[in-house]
């Protein structure tokens, strides 16, 4: 059966047009991550499939079934929210039973789909708690559990690693992929956290300026990003982009001058991207001045000048040499990835 079909998008408020044309498809219990800067729709995305937001143009259908016009609660769908949106006045057991008791269920039924979420998320022992009492982890846990507790055709997740500090993020990334593993249902995944798309999405939709950018698995958009805006959207440090040009079979940059074979690209100017971890010191053409080593966990991050071009390389996290010091990089060493305007041309 099919899952989930975004078919050209269009959403404007007022004059500002905040999505232009987004078209996906997600495969039946596939888990899909919109990945983007801050304002460039992914938020808006979730509120058109989940029928808080009207689109526009374009069409919505999920399971083969049209959304048009269906209210929210009509849609089979949960929504996940990064601010939790629990009810304080409520223990956790009547926080995940209330979409089950707006729905009537039996009191059992409804006992028996709380235990079982409950268990499922590591939270049967804390029922009988209230909101205020719980840790940020706990209180996500609750609101992925109320949605759990539906039986949805489809989870929408809005951010809901935000307000978590940066061990826990990594703790429920492991946890919301194990779940996605148990449970098997179709998942859309708001972020704009490159760790948490490339971690948890088996396709990931980069959006800019509401549209989308690229389609891919994790691997594919960081390995061969299809324009400018993506590769250097992805990854940390950031890609470095060298101005010059396709000469003879070889990129050519004056600043830093160096020289690199590249094979089956028609001559003209040209932008060379490098990604940092692919670049470090030793022998080489790529040559720059160090401005300063940043020590970033189990690396050093070095920042370098050549002229007026800046960029950066990396090194072990015992890496010494000093500010002033004239290192030497390969180019040769890293995946080269070129772009003529905005677009790859290699």
């Amino acid at each position: 059966m099919s899952g989930l079909i975004l078919d050209n998008l269009h959403k404007s408020f007022g004059p500002e047009k905040v999505l232009d044309g987004v078209s996906l498809s997600v495969e039946q219990g596939q888990l899909a991550v919109l990945l983007g800067p801050s304002g460039c729709g992914k938020s808006t995305i979730l509120r058109l499939v989940a029928g808080l937001e009207e689109p526009d143009q374009g069409n919505i259908s999920l399971g083969g079934r049209d959304l048009a016009g269906l209210a929210p609660k009509q849609r089979d769908v949960a929504m996940v929210f990064q601010s939790y949106a629990l009810y304080p006045h409520l223990d956790v057991f009547g926080n995940l039973a209330f979409p089950l008791r707006m729905a009537h269920e039996p009191k059992a039924e409804i006992k028996r789909k709380v235990d079982e979420a409950a268990e499922l998320l590591g939270i049967a022992k804390l029922l009988a708690k209230k909101p205020g009492q719980l840790s940020g982890g706990q209180r996500q846990r609750v609101a992925i559990g109320r949605a759990i507790v539906r039986s949805p055709r489809l989870f929408l997740f809005d951010e809901p690693l935000s307000n978590l500090d940066a061990q826990l993020r990594g703790e429920m990334r492991l946890e919301l992929a194990a779940l996605h593993r148990k449970l098997g249902t179709t998942m859309l995944y708001v972020t704009h956290d490159q760790t948490e798309a490339l971690t948890l999405g088996q396709v990931i939709a980069v959006l800019h300026q509401g549209r989308v950018e690229q389609v891919g698995g994790p691997r594919e958009i960081y390995q061969r990003p299809v324009n400018r805006f993506v590769a250097g959207f992805l990854g940390f440090p950031p890609m470095n982009f060298f101005e010059g040009s396709v000469q003879d079979g070889n990129f050519v940059c004056p600043t830093p001058a160096f020289s690199l074979p590249v094979e089956s690209v028609a001559p003209g100017p040209a932008v060379l991207g490098l990604r940092p971890e692919e670049l470090t010191p030793g022998e080489g053409t790529l040559r720059g001045r160090l401005e300063l080593v940043e020590r970033v966990g189990g690396q050093s991050v070095l920042h370098l000048r050549a002229g007026e071009a800046r960029f950066t390389a990396t090194a072990p996290a015992d890496f010494s040499a000093q500010t002033g010091a004239e290192l030497s990089l390969d180019p040769a060493a890293a995946r080269p990835h070129l772009f003529r305007g905005d677009k790859r041309i290699n």
